[in-house]
């Protein structure tokens, strides 16, 4: 495939994103006050007030970001939590980037590409855990065209357990393809399309990719506008936090997200934020140039939820467990749980092996162990994939989720999912602790909703599956 970035531009303004941080630095507390109370309005933020809140360096007004991002949080999404897994389908890479331990010259890892038996040996694991999300993730390896992506992606789709299994909706991140390539991976039906910039600071991306089709910025730049311009209507894009400078990251990210929001009328599904993690062989994953402290790491991404309160925020399980309590309420909405970052790992009794997996875990809890935390803290899980099969994708998502759709359908939704896990794959325990939850908010609906949700959840409960609104 020829990489082809004749005619396009940096639309990353490094000097504005740069006096944008610099002008922002030691806000004033009133400044700061009058963009919270923007903030709750849930329209939105500034480049100025994004750098404003980003810098707030004020234990007090640090408070008050988050206690803000709490209510957006809360008033745009509830209490729904949306449960995914990652797949691993090859770590076999073309690339060296400096910071993976996938990277081409790591000698030392052990390379596996995952045959079509093998990834329905994965998928089977997964389902029968209760899983109904998955993202597809590859190394950027060349040999590994859009063909062969979409095969493996049918492969999962037709992979059905013996409980109520199937995966519902699958994510890909993979390398960026072309126009074709992606209109080759909407046919087969992905959801989103996943792929991050690392890091928006041209010199520092260089520097970190040196060989590979990753080290041309422009041609990973513009993988989301080729994606959207195939008619994937959901993409998700992020950072990885300690190359550079986060706040310069952040506020090119959202400059990223403005620039497809002009252009197709509609900015990415998803947002995610990793921090950089400890890599077999890769020394600056062990030692990031721009550590981002835990203090900082929960503002962005309560800056995050106010900046961009429609979006989905993505939390990995390369955080442990307390940072991942604390960011549910400020911000995330979607969750991995009882990832696995290699190959065959879900299948494989000793998957705790540095020497095949892409970076360090820091949650290594199962599913079921992040569920009944999550009902603790009054979450209901979601595995809801009704609106992209209903087609309410894209930009007619977000119309929607600005009106409240959300609350109207996607809470349901979870209830209905959730009930589906509690009865199929659920120990004593967490039943015990979902089915109340569950009872309480549906007393909470209005009458005419609350029996329309009762009606489906009975009929769950009488051994129907897949019921949505």
């Amino acid at each position: 495939m020829q990489l082809d970035t004749k005619g396009l531009t940096n639309f990353i303004d490094e000097a504005a994103i740069w006096n944008t941080v610099q002008a922002t630095e030691n806000p004033d507390a009133a400044r700061v006050r009058d963009i919270l109370n923007k903030a709750k309005e849930a329209k939105g933020l500034t480049p100025e007030e994004t750098g404003c809140l980003l810098q707030v360096d004020d234990p007090e007004l640090n408070e008050a970001v988050f206690e803000t991002a709490r209510t957006v949080k809360q008033t745009i999404y509830g209490n729904r939590m949306v449960l995914f897994a990652p797949l691993y389908i090859t770590n076999e890479c073309g690339n060296r980037c400096a910071y993976c331990g996938f990277k081409a010259d790591n000698t030392e890892l052990v390379r596996r590409t995952l045959s079509p038996e093998e990834i329905r040996q994965e998928v089977t694991v997964l389902e029968n855990l209760g899983h109904k999300r998955l993202l597809l993730v590859y190394g950027e390896h060349p040999k590994f065209g859009a063909d062969w992506i979409a095969e493996t992606v049918r492969t999962v789709y037709d992979t059905v357990s013996e409980k109520s299994g199937e995966i519902r909706r699958v994510n890909i991140n993979c390398a960026p393809l072309d126009v074709e390539g992606f209109r080759t991976l909407h046919e087969v039906g992905i959801g989103t399309y996943q792929c991050f910039q690392e890091t928006y600071h041209t010199g520092t991306y260089a520097a970190l990719h040196p060989s590979g089709h990753k080290k041309h910025f422009l041609w990973r730049l513009y993988a989301l506008h080729r994606a959207m311009e195939a008619g994937i209507d959901d993409v998700g894009m992020g950072a990885l936090l300690g190359l550079y400078d986060y706040r310069f990251d952040i506020l090119a990210l959202l400059s990223h997200a403005a620039k497809l929001e002009k252009q197709f009328g509609v900015g990415p599904h998803t947002i995610s934020f990793p921090r950089l993690e400890p890599a077999l062989n890769a020394d600056i994953a062990y030692n990031p140039p721009h550590a981002i402290s835990d203090e900082q790491f929960k503002r962005l991404v309560a800056v995050l939820r106010l900046a961009v309160p429609y979006t989905g925020l993505i939390l990995s399980t390369r955080e442990g467990k307390e940072m991942r309590r604390e960011l549910l309420d400020l911000g995330v909405s979607q969750l991995s749980a009882g990832s696995r970052t290699y190959p065959g790992a879900y299948a494989d009794p000793n998957y705790d092996r540095p020497d095949v997996q892409q970076f360090c875990v820091g949650d290594n809890r199962s599913l079921e162990e992040v569920i009944q935390e999550i009902v603790h803290q009054g979450y209901i899980p979601s595995w809801c994939t009704a609106c992209y099969r209903l087609g309410r994708t894209g930009e007619h998502f977000m119309e929607l989720a600005k009106k409240g759709f959300i609350q109207e359908f996607c809470h349901p939704n979870s209830l209905l999912t959730f009930k589906e896990y509690l009865h199929d794959y659920a120990s004593d325990d967490t039943r015990t602790m979902g089915l109340p939850l569950i009872q309480r908010e549906v007393d909470d609906f209005p009458v005419k909703r609350r029996d329309l949700v009762a009606t489906r959840l009975h009929r769950i409960e009488k051994g129907e599956r897949d019921l949505y609104l």
